[in-house]
């Protein structure tokens, strides 16, 4: 299947650019430019696009005030592309909250020098948020009532993904539960790791957790460092529980989320009797892709916690996370999946499922309510 795609930008450069980048991918057909917001919602019409890529500042219209006009006519998988700085930071989380799926940094150098693992990253996450396909307006955070979750939010199809993103083919679905029993387990520790999609999947899990939630919580969000800041301010102002971008000496505490920083790693470290995050340069750990990593993230804490911890993996691209499970697990750790269907990218949940490391599979709109059940 060939995916149409609209590409809406500003500058008639980066439109050349992308588009030459997208056609030559067998499963992408640029079938339209658009200069601006207004101009785009026109083009939808005729063009019945099956994916946009939508700059985010942009005259006459902008990308956020296009994405919220677009998910009210004609919901279509967007991918934002936003420039590095906090402005721009602030403006792709309203354009995700607005109903974009994901988001590219806007590197005019990487796409003008065509570099490979840039032009490769845009076209797979261009495919892969076509494949979600047309479906209901997804739940944003401003949909979300102070201090806890709608009842009736609305519940969105979500594309099922392939072997592509785990590099597991035809991987065993364990039933989705809504609901879980409180096993007694002893628990000391919450981490998440999450990526594409992953900041609304976070918003909806950690926005009805109490304040007095008695443990601290770890967040590992594929995110650069200049959004991580922004992304944890939001969190903070939209939940009971203190959240922060994760600081080095920080000592962990209970009912705090820490936030780790894009483009670094964060690892929890045994000082006396304190947990204490340790922030370490990427270029420590250049072997790793992911920066920040789900797996180094969570192999420290197995290390401070041993199996006194509840992980979970949320939506993403990719397999991160899964090494890190396996040894939380195999030191007696609980494992839970977000399920397929509430996915935007079933990539890192299927990478701990199809390898029998997660014990249970929860949509995203009970996990909070499962996590709060098991640690009470």
């Amino acid at each position: 299947m060939v995916f149409k795609v609209l590409v809406v930008d500003d500058s008639t450069f980066y439109r050349r650019r992308v588009k030459d980048i997208l056609d030559a991918d067998r499963e992408l057909e640029v079938v339209g430019e658009a200069r601006n917001g207004r101009d785009a919602l026109e083009k939808i019409e005729s063009l019945s696009p099956d994916v946009i890529t939508m700059d985010v500042e942009m005259p006459i219209m902008d990308g956020i005030s296009a994405v919220k006009a677009i998910m009210e006519k004609r919901p279509t998988p967007i991918l934002m592309f936003s420039s590095l700085t906090h402005h721009g930071a602030q403006a792709t989380l309203d354009a995700l909250e607005a109903g974009a799926l994901d988001f590219l940094p806007k590197k005019f150098e990487d796409i003008a020098q065509d570099r490979k693992d840039a032009t490769r990253l845009l076209c797979t996450k261009v495919r892969l948020i076509a494949r979600r396909g047309i479906g209901l307006k997804r739940p944003t955070y401003r949909s979300i009532e102070p201090r806890r979750l709608p009842e009736n939010a609305p519940k969105p199809a979500f594309f099922k993904s392939s072997g592509l993103l785990s590099g597991r083919k035809d991987a065993a679905i364990q039933p989705t539960v809504s609901s879980v029993r409180a096993s007694g387990k002893h628990y000391k520790c919450l981490a998440i790791g999450a990526s594409t999609g992953g900041p609304v999947a976070l918003q909806k899990v950690l926005a009805p957790l109490p304040a007095s939630f008695p443990y601290p919580i770890l967040l590992v969000q594929h995110m650069p460092g200049t959004f991580t800041s922004a992304f944890a301010q939001r969190l903070d102002s939209n939940c009971n529980i203190s959240v922060k971008e994760a600081e080095n000496g920080d000592v962990l505490a209970p009912g705090k989320a820490y936030l780790a920083p894009g483009g670094k790693q964060m690892l929890i470290e045994v000082v006396g009797m304190q947990k204490r995050i340790s922030i370490v340069d990427a270029n420590l750990a250049d072997k790793v892709s992911y920066k920040p990593s789900v797996d180094l993230t969570f192999s420290s804490v197995a290390r401070a916690y041993g199996g006194d911890v509840l992980g979970v993996i949320l939506t993403g691209m990719g397999a991160d996370g899964r090494e890190g499970c396996r040894i939380l697990k195999d030191l007696g750790a609980t494992i839970w999946a977000q399920d397929q269907d509430s996915c935007v990218v079933y990539g890192m949940p299927q990478a701990v499922a199809a390898a029998n490391i997660s014990s249970k599979n929860i949509s995203i709109d009970d996990m909070s309510s499962c996590i709060q059940a098991e640690m009470r």
